[in-house]
């Protein structure tokens, strides 16, 4: 049942509902269109807008090296021994472990007082020799004498010759065993050999140590300079060789590879090195053959055993060309591509072959030509057969410490 008062109320309400719709509808009409207006304007305003400021360069080409970088291994070149030369017992140890020695510093030294007996026996032995020597010396005088006055017969003056040259022959032999004691003698004081880093000593006082014995006392390395022993694939080097047999690479001249050590960190050894040989053998288990450099070591960084990678330029590649890094991007495949100027200032995106890394900068190896101008800056602005507006790229100065790292290119 309905109130009379609520129906006329009703009927009052139902008109002001009416026209609150049609404002509605209005309103969404005049958004439609402002929306619309808004992208035509802003349509307008996109097809007017400048082409992007783009940096570029011309690729020109010039001599590149091939660099190969190897894994190696640093080796002490000189090693020594320390051993015993006389038996005996060991009475002191001079050197101080893992210190630098000297040639023909003294390490260890043998009880000598056996050895001075050796020496004053030895003396004896010479001295006894001397007496009999002078004595067939004036046998001699005197049977020549007496055979010029014709009073002894030849035999006689014979015989004192021979004594003569017998009493010679013992004292050059006495000489000889006196040398050897006063050698023996001065090995209780046992030397280094050769000059470099001594390690740990082997032995300790109070030690029999023989001369024929099999164990050292010691260990000498001399460490500067230092080699670095590296391999590398027989097919690789092939491979280069058959390059430069075909013209395609130029061997560096001998003597003027450079050669780098590169430590696990990345850093870089600051001292360049020098490239020794290469065997002539291929290892059987392995197919590699092996390289040696030699590097200073005046501040002793290198240790022998340090495993390293070893840069060397192994060839010169002539006209070739590099881009920038920078310039290079990649599709969804990792397919390298680059933006090069074509007519008009037109973008063309093109796909390129990449070798080794050069520092910031790629090896081209196929997609680009000689004089082409390539995009290096901007490439994010760019549009496939845009337009843009170049100008030339100025690349920053590179930092001192800056080498070339070479790395393959992605496929």
């Amino acid at each position: 049942m309905t109130h009379p008062g609520g129906a006329m109320k009703f009927k009052k309400e139902y008109p002001m509902q009416r026209s609150r719709t049609a404002r509605l509808k209005l309103c969404l009409i005049a958004t439609t269109f402002l929306v619309a207006a808004s992208g035509v304007t802003l349509a307008q305003e996109g097809s007017a807008m400048p082409p992007p400021a783009v940096a570029v360069i011309e690729l020109k080409g010039r001599d590149v090296p091939v660099i190969n970088e190897l894994p190696g291994r640093i080796a002490a070149t000189r090693i020594s021994e320390v051993r015993a030369r006389v038996s005996g017992i060991l009475q002191e140890r001079v050197f101080e472990q893992g210190a630098t020695v000297k040639k023909d510093d003294v390490l260890y030294r043998i009880d000598p007082r056996l050895f001075k007996v050796r020496v004053a026996s030895a003396e004896a032995a010479l001295q006894r020799a001397k007496s009999i020597q002078d004595n067939a010396r004036l046998q001699l005088e005197r049977q020549k004498s007496l055979r010029d006055r014709n009073i002894a017969s030849g035999i006689d003056y014979d015989t004192a010759a021979v004594n003569l040259a017998q009493a010679s022959a013992d004292v050059a032999s006495a000489e000889a065993g006196l040398d050897e004691a006063k050698i023996n003698l001065e090995y209780t004081d046992v030397r280094a050999p050769i000059s470099g880093v001594i390690g740990g000593a082997l032995v300790t006082e109070g030690a029999l140590v023989t001369a024929d014995g099999t164990s050292n006392l010691a260990l000498i390395q001399q460490v500067n300079p230092v080699y670095a022993d590296f391999t590398q694939s027989a097919q690789e080097l092939l491979n280069l060789k058959r390059a430069v047999a075909a013209g395609t690479l130029a061997s560096t001249a001998p003597g003027e590879a450079r050669v780098e050590l590169v430590f696990d960190d990345g850093s870089l050894y600051g001292e360049p090195g020098k490239l020794l040989f290469a065997n002539a053998n291929v290892d059987s288990n392995t197919g590699q053959v092996t390289l040696r450099a030699e590097f200073p070591n005046g501040a002793g960084d290198l240790l022998p055993g340090m495993y390293v990678r070893v840069r060397i330029e192994q060839a010169v590649r002539h006209d070739a060309f590099t881009v920038p890094q920078r310039a290079v991007i990649r599709d969804d495949t990792g397919q390298a591509q680059v933006y090069v100027l074509g007519a008009d200032n037109v973008a063309e995106l093109r796909k390129v072959t990449l070798g080794q890394a050069h520092g910031s900068e790629w090896l081209v190896e196929g997609g680009l030509k000689q004089g082409e101008t390539v995009i290096v800056d901007g490439v994010q602005k760019v549009q496939p057969g845009g337009k843009v507006a170049p100008e030339a790229w100025k690349p920053a100065a590179p930092a001192a410490s800056s080498s070339q790292e070479p790395a393959k290119a992605p496929e």
